[in-house]
């Protein structure tokens, strides 16, 4: 790696965490800590909202899925779109209304407390195992650009130092401090991005654009016969991208908890929209990269068509690159990783002192913390624990890998069959909706393993609604049940 890109890595480091902190500003109680005062502009909650939701493997795996089939992410967009359009006008004033800290406080409202506690633990137990497989997959390219640069790449030392660098304004600056670090590292990998495939563009010998054009890979979709195991088929990334984007934005607090800081329910549909708009903007660009790549020339045989999707991007940074854009992009795949790992530290924070009061209480009365204090050693001890988890992945198979990855998108399906219950059932009640509930992730969990249509995984995609589905199943034949009993005693 050269002086400049040592110099750029060095600067951004250790600049982003001062200028974090001193964007948010001190946090004096642990609602404004968790909750962000609520005076945060709409377009700075729609770019943590993207940055949330990508890391690592999104920066390095879109280019290498373009590479090979186009603008298909692009398309994807499409269906988050109509997805966050729904939430904006379904779900967000019901939250704005109650003013709830948390989506599972309308659970609460609606089905009962244990109702809420038991779709909130779905959410820590799920958002921690698929965040720290995240973790532990993104150090995977950190580690091959480390090793390239002649830099520490061991998996535990990377995971350290990210967690140590994320932590130190997560603790202190709160969700205000993980939204303002959100807003620079999107920048920060999107001008990557954009500065890469500007160079590759550039580089492309006159007419070859148009030959890429003419052979379809700026299409938007697939359009082969696996349906059900395509997730970027039309269907597949209109109908089930709606309804992910649905699930994602509208049940997960990972998400929700971003769109409550807002300062009213117009800022809060604005940056819901917007961020389906600027997330298909940052799939282009990374897609473009990718398709760019596909045709870049090259003295002697190109090495990328050799490579996995995951490594062509990685690839391109250690031995395309120039000097000094090297930096900004490691920077900027640092960025991804810190970004994700602040947002879900505050949220697991903010979900259980939220969801589990009591509990969190008898914590505060026993080691004597008030409730900032307390905070900010909660999210501590998540990050331990993601750490922890993340390690236990370390010896393992790829099964393992896709199962953590996979996981919160099998609970979506029933947490968001639990939320459309409590807006069109209005006769069922908490018995029949946490039976409903309990059965849809024990078949969930079936079909994860069982499954295959056309010998293939089912599509991420698909996921989603038929969880919706089955829990609308288990849900009517619950509440059928217990108006019959009620009816015959």
């Amino acid at each position: 790696m050269s002086t400049r890109d040592l110099l750029v890595m060095g600067l951004y480091l250790a600049s982003l965490p001062l200028l974090t902190l001193w964007m948010a500003g001190r946090q004096k109680t642990a609602r404004s800590y968790l909750g962000g005062g609520h005076d945060l502009p709409w377009w700075g909650i729609c770019l943590s909202l993207v940055a949330t939701e990508t890391s690592t493997l999104t920066v390095v795996s879109v280019p290498g899925v373009a590479f090979r089939h186009g603008m298909v992410f692009v398309g994807l967009a499409a269906g988050y779109l109509l997805g966050r359009c729904l939430v904006a006008w379904l779900l967000l004033p019901r939250y704005v209304a109650g003013h709830m800290h948390t989506p599972y406080q309308f659970l609460g409202q609606r089905f009962g407390a244990t109702v809420q506690r038991a779709v909130s633990l779905t959410f820590l137990v799920t958002r921690v195992i698929g965040e720290a497989v995240r973790l532990l997959a993104g150090t995977l390219p950190l580690a091959m650009l480390l090793a390239a640069f002649h830099l520490p790449h061991g998996p535990l030392a990377i995971m350290g130092a990210l967690m140590a660098l994320t932590l130190l304004y997560t603790v202190f600056g709160g969700l205000k401090a993980v939204i303002w670090s959100d807003v620079i590292q999107f920048c920060t990998y999107l001008l990557g991005a954009i500065l890469c495939a500007a160079i590759l563009w550039h580089g492309l010998p006159p007419g070859t654009v148009a030959g890429l054009a003419r052979a379809g890979r700026f299409h938007l979709f697939d359009h082969g016969t696996a349906l059900l195991a395509d997730p970027f088929a039309p269907a597949s990334a209109l109908a089930g991208g709606a309804v992910l984007a649905m699930a994602s934005h509208g049940t997960d607090h990972l998400m929700v908890q971003r769109l409550l800081a807002a300062r009213s329910l117009r800022d809060a549909r604005l940056a819901l929209v917007a961020s389906a708009l600027v997330v298909g903007l940052l799939f282009a660009a990374l897609s473009l990269l990718g398709i760019l790549l596909s045709a870049a020339p090259a003295a002697g045989p190109s090495p990328y068509p050799s490579l996995r999707g995951d490594d062509i991007f990685p690839y391109y940074i250690v031995h395309g690159a120039p000097a000094g854009l090297s930096g900004l992009l490691v920077a900027g795949i640092l960025s991804a990783t810190m970004g994700s790992l602040s947002s879900t530290l505050n949220a697991l924070t903010s979900a259980a002192m939220t969801d589990f009061p009591a509990q969190c209480r008898r914590v505060a009365r026993a080691t004597g913390l008030g409730d900032l204090s307390l905070a900010r050693w909660l999210t501590c001890a998540w990050a331990a624990l993601l750490i922890a988890v993340a390690q236990s992945f370390g010896q393992g198979a790829t099964s393992l890998v896709v199962f953590g990855l996979s996981v919160g998108a099998y609970a979506y399906g029933p947490m968001l069959g639990a939320f459309l219950f409590g807006l069109f059932a209005p006769r069922a009640d908490g018995r029949a909706v946490l039976a409903a509930y309990g059965a849809t992730l024990a078949a969930m969990g079936l079909v994860e393993l069982w499954v295959r249509p056309g010998g293939h995984a089912l599509a991420f995609t698909w996921i989603v609604p038929l969880g919706v589905v089955l829990f609308s199943g288990f849900g009517l034949l619950a509440s059928g049940c217990r108006r019959f009993r009620r009816a015959v005693t």
